[in-house]
């Protein structure tokens, strides 16, 4: 939980707001995924939450469009989070606690289901 030189002043805020709320994060780790023709890409979203299995895309910007890197970690099955931090800061943070909790709600319930298929509950 280094804040790196080369961050974005969204993405320090965010990184703030991480350590308040007691994430250990990463900046700029590294992921493989293959894009639309199938070709290695190595990406690096602007955080990862190692505990979590997480990442977070800092939207910084209204004027870029942002669909084909959802497109792309959708296709490759990667958890990101696309938070729009030039949006209202409450709106923002309130947004990232919610899809955090919505994926780790679907993750419960993937392994709830397994449990329950092999009679281990």
């Amino acid at each position: 939980m280094t804040v790196d030189e080369d961050m974005s002043p969204p993405e320090l805020i965010v990184s703030r707001f991480l350590d308040e709320l007691g994430l250990e994060w990463k900046h700029e780790y590294p992921v493989f995924i293959l894009d639309e023709k199938e070709r290695p890409r190595l990406w690096t979203p602007d955080f990862y939450l190692p505990k979590l299995g997480l990442f977070i895309e800092v939207c910084g910007s209204k004027r870029y469009n942002y669909e084909y890197r959802i497109e792309m970690f959708k296709k490759n099955d990667f958890r990101i989070i696309f938070l729009h931090h030039y949006k209202d800061e409450e709106k923002w943070k309130r947004y990232l606690v919610e899809r955090i909790k919505d994926i780790h709600r679907t993750r419960d319930e993937c392994v709830e289901h397994m449990l329950k298929v092999y009679n281990i509950l």
